[in-house]
C-alpha cells in the first residue's frame, strides 16, 4: 500500500497537511453545495464533511498501518511466536519505531535460539558425566566390577568435571546478569602469568614448555583473580591443543594506555571462520564437545565476559605457519 505521504520525513508535517487538508476541502464542498448547487447549508456541510474524511482517508493512507501490524506481532509473541517483522511503508517516526520494532523481534528470536540451545547444550554436557558415573556404580552395586582406585579415580574425574561445568554455569550467568563483584585494584601483572604457568605446569604434560615475557613493573587495574581465570583458561587450551612436544608462550607488555597480554601456542590453530564464535556458549569449533579431555565451550565466554566488564577486549588470531594466538588487553594501571 502506497501512502501519499510516504515519502515526508515529518509525523507532524503529515498530520498538519491531513488537517489542513480536511478544513479546506469542508470548507470548499460546503461553499460549492450552498451557492453554485442551490443545496441547503446543512446538508453541504454534511457533504463537506464526508468528503474531508474521505480526503483524510487517502492522505493518511499507510501512516498507521505499521502501528496496527505491531500490535498483531506484539500479541503473537507474546503467544510464543518469534521471528515476524512488519512491514515499513513510511520514513517519518512510525517508519523508526517500525524499524526499532523489528530490530527487537529479531533479537527476541535470536535470545530465544540461544535460550532453547543453552537448554540442550547442558543437558548434554551433565548427561555425560552422569550416565559415566551411572554406569560404574551399577558395576560397582551389581559386583562386576571392584571399588579399586582405578574405578574411584575415574568416578573423582567425572565428579570434578561435573563441578567444573556447574561452577561455569554459575559464573557465566553472574557475569550476564553484572552481579559478579569484582576487587578492582592495581597489579601486577606478571604475578598474574607466573601463577598460571606454575598451575598449569602441574597437569600439563611433562613434553610441554612455558616461556614467560614480562615487562618489568608492568601493572594493570582490575581484579587479579577474575584475570588469572582469563589466563589460566587461555593456558589451558593451549595447552590442550599444543603437540607433544610442545611449547606455550605467554608475553604482556604496554601498549598506548593498556596492558596487552598474549598466549601463543604451537598447536593446529583455529580456523578463519571459528575466530569469533570460539567465544559463544559451549562452541566448540573442533566437534568433540564434551569429548575426554575437551571442555565444555564455555570457559572462553566467561573469559569474554570478564574481559569486556574490564573494559578491555579478548580476540583470537591464527599463528603462521600453524598455532593459535590469543590477545587480551586491559586497562593500565596509573602510575602512583
Amino acid at each position: 500500500m502506497i501512502s501519499p505521504l510516504g515519502s515526508l520525513s515529518s509525523l507532524k508535517l503529515k498530520l498538519g497537511i491531513v488537517i489542513v487538508a480536511a478544513v479546506w476541502v469542508t470548507a470548499v464542498s460546503t461553499i460549492v453545495a450552498v451557492r453554485w448547487l442551490d443545496l441547503p447549508p446543512i446538508v453541504g456541510a454534511a457533504a463537506g464533511i464526508v468528503l474531508a474524511l474521505a480526503c483524510v482517508q487517502v492522505l493518511a493512507r499507510g501512516t498507521t498501518k505499521p502501528l496496527r501490524e505491531m500490535a498483531a506481532v506484539a500479541t503473537a509473541m507474546a503467544r510464543g511466536e518469534h521471528g515476524r517483522e512488519v512491514a515499513v511503508t513510511s520514513c517519518d517516526e512510525v517508519g523508526e519505531l517500525a524499524h526499532a520494532f523489528n530490530r527487537m523481534t529479531a533479537e527476541l528470536a535470536e535470545t530465544d535460539r540461544l535460550r532453547r540451545d543453552l537448554v540442550a547444550n547442558v543437558s548434554h554436557e551433565l548427561r555425560t558425566p552422569i550416565g559415566a558415573l551411572q554406569a560404574v556404580l551399577e558395576n560397582v552395586v551389581d559386583g562386576v566390577s571392584e571399588p579399586d582406585p582405578e574405578t574411584l579415580r575415574t568416578m573423582l574425574a567425572q565428579t570434578r568435571r561435573l563441578g567444573r561445568l556447574v561452577t561455569q554455569l554459575l559464573d557465566l550467568s553472574r557475569l550476564e546478569a553484572g552481579d559478579q563483584p569484582f576487587d578492582m585494584r592495581p597489579f601486577e601483572i606478571g604475578d598474574v602469568l607466573h601463577g598460571a604457568a606454575r598451575e598449569a605446569r602441574l597437569h600439563a604434560p611433562e613434553d610441554v614448555v612455558f616461556s614467560i615475557d614480562v615487562e618489568d613493573g608492568l601493572r594493570a587495574d582490575g581484579d587479579p583473580e577474575r584475570i588469572h581465570q582469563v589466563v589460566m583458561n587461555l593456558v589451558d587450551n593451549a595447552v590442550r591443543y599444543s603437540p607433544r612436544p610442545g611449547h606455550v608462550a605467554l608475553r604482556a607488555c604496554r601498549q598506548d594506555r593498556v596492558v596487552r597480554v598474549e598466549v601463543d601456542d604451537d598447536g593446529p590453530g583455529i580456523p578463519h571462520d571459528d575466530l569469533e564464535r570460539v567465544f559463544e556458549r559451549f562452541y566448540r569449533g573442533d566437534g568433540r564437545r564434551g569429548a575426554d579431555g575437551g571442555g565444555a565451550g564455555l570457559g572462553l565466554a566467561i573469559a569474554r565476559w570478564i574481559v569486556e566488564l574490564h573494559g578491555g577486549t579478548i580476540r583470537a588470531e591464527r599463528r603462521e605457519p600453524h598455532g593459535s594466538h590469543m590477545v587480551v588487553t586491559l586497562p593500565v594501571a596509573p602510575r602512583s
